[in-house]
């Protein structure tokens, strides 16, 4: 439902916190799918954070984040 909310005017730029994080791994999928899909076709920037396992090969650019600094993936622990 947040996500169809946000989309109602269609915005430039979308802010996702933990986007699937309280999700079954199914509906995580959709979500995933769908801010894919409105990247691609409505060109929609996305910055998605979150703790758990995003697909990070999907993304245009990955950064990771540890004790608030940014470092490598390895470093990050991923």
């Amino acid at each position: 439902m947040a996500i169809a909310r946000a989309l109602i005017n269609r915005p430039s730029l979308i802010l996702a916190d933990e986007p699937t994080g309280e999700v079954d791994p199914m509906t995580g999928k959709d979500i995933v799918q769908t801010l894919v899909e409105l990247n691609q076709k409505y060109k929609v920037t996305l910055v998605v954070v979150t703790h758990g396992n995003f697909p990070y090969d999907i993304a245009d650019r990955v950064i990771f984040m540890k004790d608030g600094k940014i470092v490598t993936r390895e470093e990050a622990g991923y």
